[in-house]
Order: structure tokens, then C-alpha cells, then sequence
């Protein structure tokens, strides 16, 4: 039997010639004691100041709620004019409690507009009407939303409540991870994240004296202030500060950043602006290869065909400092022989982009055909092959 191992099938497939040996990394400055910043176009960490320090998250841990349910209305599990029942309980204990959507006790709400009290207004009341509808209890929903966590492998977070309200150190983030979880959003469900997350304002609930409509404004310091922002989630409490994590698109680049610590919504709104105008302007996109265009082979196991084409899925960029050039070596790595059947488009390796003084950016590679299972003689020949070392 032959042991399965990690396969190179190009350890430098391009070679690009530099006029530097290596790269000075831009450096940024901030009094955030934690901050993140990555392009998830390339997958590039572009800063990282105590990113694995577990920590509160306050509101930001929404994010979380809101990821199970677009996961839930993907898979048609939820439905977006599906209504809750504000439980008369529900509504005392978290009516006047920090954020609020100002639900009335006894109305019906639908998951849409639930949301939309998550994402726009930070409702904590939303997001346990929310929690208590889609799984009877918010204890019950969190387990729910733990699983989601560790399936995208969120290493070092843990959810004790749906709306991040400080539980006594159960509730816990990084800023590694809530980078992961904003990624997973935005990559996901593309659809969902643009209907959301980007609302300027929304209006529910009425004043108590003049019965008058409550409009609050999305609290997102990136919206209207940086070209191209369009989420995610801001969070406060006494114990964690004030914390950030956004995203915004610019001439096909997606950065998502975390910071967390600050002292207040003034300081993270101006400290959020220059970390991500800072990281489009230090750094720049250097495409690898185009959509489509193959970039290599693999070895397939028990086949129909005994390679498969490796090609880019979209058009594949490193990122590298702004203004530089730099040694770039490329080479493609797969567990393998990959073994059939194989769909087009599968994600089956990765092609590795090493730099000079960066860490290693690892860009998809997926398969450009379909390989069927090898039939009866295809099987039996490839056995005895394997008896006699061919």
C-alpha cells in the first residue's frame, strides 16, 4: 500500500525578477491593543497586533447570530417573512437593556425585519426573539452556534449568549477569528451580506410620549466615510471597549479589519478609518494568473483520466507592499493522488506565493473537469500497477 502525502507538483512555476531582495512591510501605528487586518482577496494577514488574545466580543459576537440564520435561510431551513413572537418575558428583561430595536411586547416580527434590528440597530432584544424563535431557548440557539463556529473554524471562540451580553467570561473571541467569521459572511452568502449590512438606518418601534416612528442610524464608522465599506459589526461594553470588525471593496480588493480595546466611539471610528485606508493605500494587488487559466496538473487516483487540469477560479492576485517589487516563487500543492470522482470546479489545491519577509499566500486552485470513478478493469488494472511499483 502506498502512504498518502503531501504532493508539490511545481516547486517554482514562476519566477518573478525583483529590483529589491526583499520587502520593507509597511508599518502602521494605533493604540488599539488589538487589531487585524487581512485582504481576503489574496488571503494576506496585512497586520496583526495581539490577534489570538481571547476577549469579549460585546456586540460583535451578532455576528455570529446573523451567520446562522443566513445559513439557515440558505439552506431553506429559515424563511426571511417567517414571524416571531416577542415573548412578554423576552421583552422585560432586555427592552431598556443596552441596544434595543424597541420591540413591544406581544408583536409579531418577521426574521427580515429581526435582521435588520441585529445588524443595523445592534438589537439585543432582535437577537433573542430571534434566537428564542429559530430554537425554543437562546441557551439552545448558542449550541447552535457554537457548531457554526467550530465548522469554520473558529479554534478560540466560544458563544454563551446570542447577543454578546457580558456572561461572565463565557462568551469569548479573537480577532483572528472574528476576521474568519466576517470572511465567512461576506464569501458565504454574497446575497444576504450586501441586504443587510449596509443599511444607513432603520426604523422600528414608536416614542412612548408621541408615538412617533424611531429611526437610529447604523453605527458602522466605515459607512459614508470609505469608499467601497459595506459592514459588519461594531460592539461596546464596559469590560471589552470598543470594538470594530468592517469590510470594504475597492477595485476588486476585499479587506476585512478588527480592532478592539479603544476607549471610544470617537477614537474607533477615526483609529477604523485610517487602518483600512491605510491598508488599500500601503499595499497593492499583483495578479498571478487570470480566471480560468490552468496552472498546472494533478495525479488522480483511480480516474477515468489519470491528471486533471488545476485551474484559477478567479483571477488570482498576491498582495504585496505598495510601489515594490519583489522575488515572488509560486509552486502548487495538493494532498495526492487525488482520488475520483472529481466535479469541475472543485477545490482540490492550492497554489503557494512565497515572498522575501512575508508569510506564505496560499490562492485556490480547483479542478477543471469532471473525472469519473475509474470502471471495473480501469480499478483492477490500477491494482496490479500498484503491486509492481507502476
Amino acid at each position: 500500500m502506498s502512504s498518502r502525502r503531501n504532493w508539490i507538483a511545481a516547486t517554482a512555476i514562476v519566477a518573478i525578477a525583483a529590483t529589491t531582495p526583499a520587502i520593507a512591510k509597511p508599518d502602521f501605528q494605533t493604540p488599539a491593543p488589538v487589531a487585524y487586518l487581512q485582504d481576503l482577496s489574496s488571503g494576506a494577514v496585512l497586520y496583526a497586533k495581539d490577534a489570538d488574545r481571547r476577549m469579549p466580543p460585546a456586540s460583535m459576537a451578532k455576528m455570529m447570530t446573523v451567520y446562522v440564520a443566513f445559513e439557515m435561510v440558505k439552506s431553506g431551513e429559515l424563511k426571511l417573512n417567517q414571524t416571531f413572537h416577542v415573548q412578554p418575558e423576552t421583552w422585560r428583561k432586555w427592552h431598556s437593556q443596552g441596544s434595543t430595536m424597541f420591540l413591544s411586547s406581544g408583536e409579531d416580527v418577521s426574521v427580515e425585519n429581526l435582521l435588520k434590528g441585529i445588524v443595523t440597530l445592534s438589537g439585543n432584544d432582535a437577537c433573542v426573539v430571534l434566537a428564542e424563535g429559530i430554537s425554543g431557548t437562546e441557551q439552545t440557539f448558542t449550541e447552535r452556534m457554537n457548531r457554526a463556529g467550530a465548522k469554520l473554524g473558529l479554534t478560540n471562540s466560544h458563544f454563551g449568549t446570542s447577543n454578546g451580553w457580558p456572561d461572565g467570561g463565557v462568551t469569548y473571541v479573537t480577532a483572528r477569528d472574528l476576521a474568519k467569521l466576517a470572511g465567512a459572511t461576506i464569501q458565504d452568502h454574497p446575497d444576504l451580506y450586501k441586504r443587510f449590512y449596509s443599511l444607513p438606518s432603520f426604523t422600528w418601534g414608536k416614542t412612548l410620549g408621541g408615538q412617533k416612528p424611531i429611526d437610529q442610524a447604523n453605527r458602522d464608522p466605515l459607512l459614508g466615510r470609505v469608499q467601497g465599506a459595506d459592514g459588519l459589526k461594531t460592539g461596546h461594553t464596559e469590560e471589552a471597549g470598543f470594538g470594530f470588525t468592517g469590510s470594504a471593496q475597492q477595485n476588486g480588493r476585499r479587506l476585512v479589519m478588527v480592532m478592539a480595546g479603544l476607549g471610544s466611539s470617537g477614537q474607533r471610528a477615526d483609529e477604523s478609518v485610517k487602518f483600512i485606508n491605510w491598508g488599500f493605500r500601503a499595499w497593492q494587488a499583483k495578479q498571478i494568473a487570470p480566471k480560468g487559466k490552468q496552472i498546472e496538473t494533478a495525479e488522480v487516483q483511480l480516474g477515468s483520466a489519470r491528471t486533471v487540469g488545476l485551474v484559477a477560479p478567479n483571477d488570482l492576485t498576491a498582495t504585496l507592499p505598495a510601489g515594490v517589487a519583489a522575488d515572488m516563487s509560486l509552486k502548487v500543492v495538493y494532498d495526492g493522488p487525488i482520488k475520483a470522482p472529481i466535479k469541475a470546479g472543485q477545490h482540490i489545491a492550492d497554489l503557494v506565493v512565497s515572498t522575501p519577509d512575508m508569510p506564505q499566500q496560499r490562492l485556490p486552485l480547483v479542478a477543471a473537469t469532471d473525472v469519473a470513478e475509474a470502471g471495473f478493469f480501469g480499478r483492477a488494472w490500477a491494482g496490479l500497477m500498484s503491486l509492481f511499483g507502476g
